[in-house]
C-alpha cells in the first residue's frame, strides 16, 4: 500500500461512494449546503449515472406525481415508516421544483410517472454533472474504495493503495445481488437484511399465452397460489410470460415470499380487475337478452383486446361462430372461470427491463431518517438503495434516492 501521511486541516472533507443518483444528490446536496467543503464523488468504475441512462427506457422516471406523503410512502414495501418521515424534509414536489429551477421541466403521464420533457435520459445526467461542475464537487472515477476505517472524529479510507482521511462519509452504492457484496458494511458493524431481487416479471415457459405478446390487459388483478399476495393494474404479455405494473407490483410486495418459493407458484389472474363471478354472469346474460343473434367473436361484453377475447373463448373450446343464445351454460360457466380465475404455473423470473432492484441492504433501523446517519459508526451517512428500502414501479425508487441523498448531505456536517 502507498503510504501517505495525511493530516486534518481546517478544510472539511466529505467523500460520497456511489456514482449513482442517490451519489450525485447526495454530493451536490452536500456542496450547496455546506459549500466550505470539498466534496468527492468515488465511482469505483469508469461509468457515472448508469442507471438513470437506462431507466424508463431511456427516459429517465424522475418521480411520481402521487399527491400526498402518507398516500406517497404506502408505494415502498420496505421503508414505508422511514421514507414517511424523511419526506418532511424532501418529498417529490420539492424534485420537481429542484429540476425545473435548474431548466429541466418534468410532465407527468396519464399513470403518475413523470419524465423530463425532452423523454431523454440524458438531460437528467447533464443536470447533475452541470451542476457538481457548477458546485466544484469532484468526481474520481476508477476508484476503488478498499478499506474503511471508522476514527472518533474522522473516517479513513483507503482509496486504490492510497488512505485518505474525511471528515464525513456519505455511501451510496446502491443494492447488492448477493450479501457479500455489502460484507466492507458488516464488517463495520452494521447488519444487512439478505437480498432478494424486487420488480421483476413472470416466466411463463411456452405456455400458449406468450403468443399474444405485446398484447396489454387493461386491468387485471394478480393473485399468487397459497399465498396473501394480491395487487391489481395493467398487465403485459410478453414473449416469456407477464409483465407489467399489475406483475411488477406483486412482485415488489412478494419480494421476499416468492423468493422463498423459488420462483415456483401459480398465479391466479383475474381479467376483469376485482369484478366478482356473478357479476360477470349478470353481464353475460344481459347481452344473450339483448344481442341473442350477435356471434360471440364479434361481441365481447368487456374491455378486453380482441385478440385476447378469441384466446380466451378458444381456451374454453367455445366455437367463435356462435351466436350468444346458442352457448351452452356449461361454456358460459367455463368463460366466467377464466376470465375471473385464470390460472397460470409461472417458472422462473425474469428482471424488469434493464432495471435491477433489490429488496434488503443496511437495516433501517441501524440509520437516523432525520440525518441519514448510521447509528453504529459515527460520521457514516447513506443514502439509496444500499439501504433496505425499495418501491414499486413508477419512479417511487428515484425519489427515493433523491430524498435520502439530500437529507445525507444536507446533514453529514451538521
Amino acid at each position: 500500500m502507498k503510504k501517505v501521511e495525511l493530516t486534518l486541516n481546517t478544510t472539511k472533507k466529505v467523500a460520497v461512494i456511489g456514482g449513482g443518483a442517490a451519489g450525485f444528490f447526495a454530493a451536490i446536496s452536500c456542496k450547496t449546503h455546506h459549500p466550505e467543503a470539498q466534496v468527492f464523488i468515488i465511482e469505483k468504475t469508469s461509468k457515472l449515472l448508469a442507471k438513470v441512462k437506462i431507466s424508463g427506457g431511456g427516459r429517465c422516471n424522475v418521480t411520481n406525481g402521487f399527491e400526498g406523503i402518507s398516500g406517497f410512502a404506502k408505494h415502498y414495501p420496505r421503508g414505508e415508516k422511514q421514507l414517511k418521515k424523511a419526506f418532511g424534509q424532501f418529498n417529490s414536489k420539492d424534485t420537481i421544483e429542484w429540476f425545473e429551477n435548474r431548466g429541466v421541466a418534468l410532465k407527468t403521464e396519464p399513470d403518475g410517472r413523470m419524465f423530463p420533457i425532452t423523454d431523454q435520459s440524458q438531460t437528467i445526467i447533464n443536470c447533475l454533472m452541470q451542476e457538481c461542475k457548477r458546485l466544484g464537487i469532484q468526481i474520481r472515477t476508477s476508484s476503488q474504495v478498499q478499506e474503511i476505517v471508522s476514527h472518533e472524529d474522522s473516517i479513513e479510507l483507503v482509496i486504490n493503495g492510497t488512505k485518505e482521511i474525511f471528515q464525513s462519509v456519505i455511501i451510496a452504492t446502491g443494492g447488492q445481488p448477493k450479501k457479500e457484496g455489502f460484507q466492507w458494511l458488516k464488517d463495520l458493524g452494521h447488519q444487512i437484511i439478505e437480498p432478494v431481487p424486487s420488480l421483476f416479471t413472470f416466466n411463463m415457459p411456452k405456455n400458449p399465452i406468450t403468443k399474444l405478446m405485446g398484447l396489454s390487459v387493461p386491468n387485471a388483478t394478480v393473485r399468487i397460489q397459497g399465498t396473501k399476495l394480491e395487487q391489481s393494474g395493467p398487465l403485459l404479455i410478453t414473449h416469456w410470460g407477464m409483465s407489467g405494473p399489475a406483475v411488477l407490483k406483486t412482485s415488489a410486495w412478494g419480494a421476499r415470499t416468492l423468493n422463498e418459493l423459488n420462483y415456483q407458484f401459480v398465479a391466479h389472474m383475474n381479467w376483469l380487475g376485482s369484478s366478482k363471478d356473478f357479476e360477470v354472469k349478470e353481464q353475460i346474460d344481459l347481452v344473450r337478452q339483448n344481442s341473442p343473434k350477435k356471434l360471440l367473436k364479434n361481441l365481447c361484453p368487456f374491455e378486453l383486446p380482441q385478440r385476447f377475447w378469441e384466446f380466451q373463448l378458444n381456451k374454453c373450446e367455445v366455437d367463435l361462430e356462435k351466436p350468444w343464445a346458442e352457448v351452452s351454460k356449461k361454456h358460459i360457466n367455463r368463460l366466467i372461470e377464466v376470465l375471473v380465475n385464470d390460472q397460470y404455473p409461472v417458472s422462473g423470473k425474469t428482471t424488469f427491463k434493464e432495471e435491477f432492484v433489490t429488496a434488503g441492504g443496511i437495516d433501517l433501523a441501524e440509520v437516523d431518517f432525520s440525518s441519514m446517519q448510521s447509528r453504529v459508526v459515527n460520521n457514516l451517512y447513506f443514502a439509496g438503495e444500499v439501504l433496505n428500502i425499495d418501491g414499486v414501479t413508477g419512479g417511487f425508487n428515484f425519489q427515493a434516492a433523491w430524498t435520502t441523498g439530500y437529507i445525507a448531505g444536507k446533514h453529514c456536517l451538521a
